[in-house]
């Protein structure tokens, strides 16, 4: 076994800003959802965003990077394919992935082009707003797999905001083929409600005949299996998915491991950034079960890590953070 994960996802150089509710209104933004922008948005609000409230962080993004990069601190040995242009934001997203003890098919020569971009905006309840420009992450093609990393992998995990490029979108649809074909087990997030409400087509493609394993918030669990009520959803999403973790928000989340539903108590904290909190549930999560944990304790320890984050600013904790949460497991 050469990767206990192998992901696929976009590759975003995150800036985060702390911003408060009138600014959206102002500027023509929905709170709380991600919104895919064009590159001359991206600069004019920007520029904005650095004038009137200064950048806060910027690190190596995207929902399966921030994943798989919290599975990497944990302990689990990972291999990310992804696309970034040969400038500047590319340089340093390569650089942050490998100090982060992640594998990846960047190292090497990278096309031209504009890296992909998110601005992350938070407000003081602790919500997220994304503005996304794909920048040369849309362009990201099958020709970037590493199927010998992938046959080498217990699982891949499969980012559902690929959905919104066609490129992207036959990637991990190719990535979930190759996984069937190498018998390597396939475990894919939703991502964001707005990729279950605007892209839910393309979103059943990629789950193709159903996934390994599949991770989503209650709202997407709603949406994806079209019903109000949570139990509906539960048993909704056992037709596409054999084993399944919903996040509940402060209300914790429920894991069903095949036969057992299991329930995840959440932690009590004071929220103040939700951007990363699904990301590292996750990570935290697909650590556990790589390493002989069952879903129940993989359910604690990701409970914990999530709200860890949510506490602090950034989608991801520092690498010494990790370990002591541990703990959770026994």
């Amino acid at each position: 076994m050469g990767y206990h994960i192998y992901g696929i996802g976009n590759a975003l150089v995150d800036k985060e800003f702390e911003v408060d509710d009138a600014f959206f209104a102002k500027a023509g933004i929905e709170k709380g959802m991600m919104t895919l922008i064009e590159e001359d948005q991206l600069a004019s609000m920007l520029a904005t965003l650095q004038a009137e409230y200064g950048l806060k962080k910027r690190a190596c993004g995207g929902s399966a990077a921030n994943t798989i990069i919290g599975a990497s601190y944990f302990g689990a040995k990972a291999y990310y394919t992804c696309n970034v242009a040969n400038d500047e934001a590319g340089e340093f997203y390569v650089a942050d992935m490998q100090a982060a003890g992640v594998d990846t098919n960047m190292n090497g020569t990278r096309d031209h082009g504009v890296t992909g971009k998110c601005l992350v905006m938070v407000t003081p309840d602790a919500e997220r707003t994304m503005n996304t420009y794909l920048g040369i992450t849309s362009e990201l093609h099958q020709k970037h797999i590493n199927e010998d990393a992938l046959a080498q992998s217990e699982y891949v995990y499969i980012e559902g905001y690929l959905v919104t490029s066609e490129l992207s979108r036959e990637a991990a649809i190719r990535v979930r083929e190759l996984a069937r074909k190498n018998n390597v087990k396939v475990a894919m997030t939703f991502s964001d409600p707005a990729m279950v409400q605007f892209f839910k087509e393309g979103i059943t493609d990629m789950i193709g005949t159903g996934v390994d394993l599949l991770f989503c918030n209650e709202q997407e669990a709603k949406l994806f299996t079209n019903t109000d009520h949570i139990d509906a959803a539960i048993e909704g999403l056992k037709k596409v998915a054999k084993t399944f973790a919903i996040t509940l928000g402060s209300k914790g989340a429920v894991a069903f491991d095949g036969e057992q539903l299991h329930t995840i108590a959440p932690h009590s904290v004071t929220a103040v950034d939700s951007n990363g909190a699904g990301d590292m549930f996750a990570g935290a999560f697909l650590y556990a079960i790589t390493h002989g944990h069952d879903f129940a304790a993989a359910g604690r320890l990701a409970s914990a890590a999530s709200a860890q984050v949510v506490s602090q600013f950034g989608p991801r904790l520092n690498a010494e953070q990790h370990e002591p949460l541990k703990q959770h497991l026994a």
